[in-house]
């Protein structure tokens, strides 16, 4: 495993908004000393079977998962979040939206949420010099959006369970909390990611969430 090294993982269904994430991607500020690899995994059946296969394809000890709509605004970003680890050696994810509890129904925009997102009709910041400050607050968080996850240790998303598009970011969530490790949401003065936030089907939701409800909080 490269300790030094990062890898963004996404699932690809729509090349000219993947383009979009991209660019933003390139344009980040790389630390000193590390590396960084764009892994796309395209014709997915299911987003943790896809995680999954990534994560198993790339030597890269930090991983950003991230929808193919999700665009990272930070250009500090890389260097907040290797800040954020270096806080606390139990903490194993970060996400950028999330709730500290998760609602008994399993349903997370159900809960209270804290983070932040970017959104069109919101004044931009100037990030130029923008830089994440543990002053400005670290949330612990049972649940994260899969909007965008940061792990620093590798552990199976539970495609045994969830082998669809909803609820395996709370799923794995719960799995990095089993494991006594945090899972963490930090202040954000300005917003460190935008996101499109497209609807996606949700035939299968209340499946899902009966799973989760079994599993985790039964």
């Amino acid at each position: 495993m490269d300790d030094k090294k990062f890898c963004f993982i996404s699932c690809v269904s729509n090349e000219r908004i993947y383009e979009e994430c991209t660019f933003y991607i390139s344009h980040l500020r790389i630390p000193n000393g590390y590396t960084a690899e764009m892994l796309p995994i395209r014709d997915a059946s299911g987003v943790a079977s896809a995680y999954n296969k990534a994560m198993n394809a790339t030597d890269a000890a930090i991983k950003i998962y991230l929808h193919q709509d999700c665009f990272i605004i930070n250009p500090n970003f890389l260097n907040d979040i290797l800040k954020i680890f270096a806080m606390n050696e139990s903490i194993g994810m970060i996400g950028m939206l999330g709730a500290p509890e998760i609602s008994p129904d399993g349903v997370p925009e159900n809960a209270t949420r804290v983070g932040a997102v970017y959104t069109p009709d919101q004044e931009e910041g100037n990030y130029q010099t923008y830089e994440y400050r543990p002053m400005d607050g670290l949330f612990s968080c049972e649940y994260v959006s899969g909007m965008l996850m940061v792990t620093n240790r590798d552990i199976p998303w539970r495609e045994d369970l969830f082998d669809g598009w909803d609820f395996y970011d709370a799923s794995q969530c719960m799995e990095f909390l089993r494991k006594g490790l945090k899972v963490v949401v930090p202040g954000q003065t300005l917003a460190w990611c935008a996101h499109e936030g497209h609807v996606s089907n949700r035939w299968a939701y209340d499946r899902y969430r009966k799973i989760f409800i079994k599993e985790y909080l039964g």
